[in-house]
């Protein structure tokens, strides 16, 4: 059973890192057609987004490869997001480099790009993608064990979700202080900080699921009204048949009105 579990497990992954290649020779083939250098900072992300998958890879050298490639295609895609002044592409470029060199341990790396995304974020004053950066920010200090700078991030990632009233950011915050708390040996904290976002998920999926039924009952409802008029069109169609029959009825013929 274990044999054919493991099998199964290699076919998949074999199977995934398949489409993958055939999705970037696509991708590849479609650079190499494109004429509109505007549109080349796009595919350059969609090809980087490809070689970010690297995690779903074992094999330590393709793993490194696929990060070597992730890294240039990205800088190929920064070049081209700066010509053309593109924040929202240079933004996603900054976070895709800091990705990379964050798995790599080069953390000073990692740092300085998601810095210049959390920079472009507060210009453009675009909490969700600054309270991230934040996020990922504090996870760069943890590693390099500036604890009391990881937690200054938090905080104003936790400020920020709270105040702008997006949840789900405000678990991952919290969520990362049970591991900064439990870093720092306070596990106690730690698992508060747990229990909480596991809480804030919690209200989320009950949030959902109302929305869900209320979808469904307003739909329900259209559908009831629709049947409800189906029904009443149906009703007067019937009376003003029965109407005419019930008037011919009653009413003389001509040959009889003419013999009167």
């Amino acid at each position: 059973m274990k044999k054919l579990l493991t099998l199964a497990i290699l076919l998949l992954a074999g199977l995934q890192l398949f489409a993958a290649d055939t999705q970037l020779d696509s991708l590849k083939m479609k650079l190499q057609q494109n004429t509109n250098d505007t549109l080349k900072g796009q595919i350059y992300t969609q090809i980087a987004s490809q070689y970010l998958k690297y995690d779903t890879i074992a094999n330590r050298r393709k793993k490194f490869y696929y990060q070597s490639e992730a890294l240039n295609y990205t800088m190929l895609a920064l070049h081209n997001y700066s010509k053309y002044e593109d924040t929202t592409g240079l933004r996603v470029s900054f976070d895709n480099l800091a990705k990379v060199y964050h798995s790599q341990k080069k953390y000073s790396q990692a740092k300085w790009f998601i810095l210049q995304s959390s920079y472009l974020s507060r210009v453009k004053k675009d909490i969700p993608n600054l309270v991230a950066s934040l996020i990922k920010l504090s996870t760069i200090k943890m590693d390099l064990k500036d604890y009391k700078l990881a937690m200054r991030d938090l905080n104003e990632a936790l400020s920020l979700s709270t105040a702008n009233k997006i949840p789900k950011l405000e678990s991952a915050v919290q969520l990362n202080y049970s591991f900064l708390y439990n870093r720092m040996k306070d596990y106690e904290k730690g698992t508060i900080a747990l229990k909480r976002s596991q809480a804030i998920d919690e209200d989320i999926k009950k949030d959902e699921a109302a929305q869900i039924l209320a979808m469904q009952a307003g739909q329900d409802s259209i559908q009831a009204r629709k049947t409800d008029s189906v029904v009443s069109s149906k009703k007067k169609s019937y009376v003003s048949t029965n109407k005419k029959k019930i008037l011919r009825k009653t009413l003389p013929s001509p040959k009889r009105l003419a013999s009167l």
